[in-house]
């Protein structure tokens, strides 16, 4: 397949934003993405931005517009962790998280949709996760940001849904990633034993969900939270 639809993927320089990344261009979409440092996968442009900064996301935009044209496709998967419990959680612990999970959700969305306005279409696919509906101690930033998308997602949809724009929300459970196989061995076998699945998903899996909800297939679909998470959070 392959489509004029430019997509933006914010974090698309490593984990789940590349393999995002990779898997459009496979499709056949002209795609870029967003790094603080580090580059985006063979066939991307990568752009620099911190998704906290307006003025950089502006910038960003404007450089893909140029180099690639109207961004019609956004996935807003830039993320950060500072983990710690409630008692010991700094404001800027959690402060700074927020600003990135779910301010830069809302400077990148925002940009993106005068674009789409003009286009009379687009895709807007927040990536959460399973902790910001399931819960897990130690992560009330991460879970307030993720959960926050929720309510993004559907306020969203209400304003621009009559514009041929959705907007969706990705919650991926255990993924395979460098972190998840550093951990020893007796504890991934303890999170595996709470997965009704009994594994982790790939970064692929999530990345095919993606894919799916930007095509015409799933223009129908808006608002929704979709889990890729083995059964985990049995679909929150």
């Amino acid at each position: 397949m392959s489509t004029d639809h430019v997509v933006l993927v914010t974090g698309g320089n490593r984990g789940i934003g590349r393999s995002i990344a990779e898997r459009f261009v496979a499709e056949g979409y002209p795609v870029a993405v967003t790094a603080r440092s580090g580059e985006g996968p063979a066939g991307t442009l990568t752009v620099r931005a911190d998704v906290t900064d307006a003025a950089a996301v502006d910038a960003a935009f404007s450089e893909v517009e140029e180099k690639l044209g109207p961004v019609t496709i956004v996935v807003a998967n830039a993320g950060v962790t500072k983990d710690t419990l409630l008692l010991r959680m700094s404001e800027d612990d959690f402060d700074s998280v927020v600003a990135t999970n779910l301010g830069g959700a809302f400077r990148v969305v925002k940009r993106a949709a005068k674009g789409m306005l003009r286009a009379k279409w687009g895709r807007v696919i927040l990536i959460s996760s399973v902790v910001g509906l399931y819960g897990s101690p130690g992560q009330i930033n991460y879970a307030s940001s993720k959960s926050g998308l929720v309510g993004f997602a559907r306020s969203l949809t209400r304003e621009l849904g009559g514009r041929a724009i959705t907007a969706n929300v990705v919650a991926p459970g255990f993924i395979e990633t460098d972190m998840t196989a550093e951990l020893p061995d007796e504890t991934q076998a303890q999170y595996k034993a709470t997965i009704p699945a009994g594994r982790f998903a790939t970064p692929d899996e999530v990345a095919g969900v993606v894919t799916w909800l930007a095509s015409d297939n799933a223009a129908y679909i808006s608002g929704a939270v979709i889990p890729v998470d083995g059964g985990l959070g049995m679909g929150h």
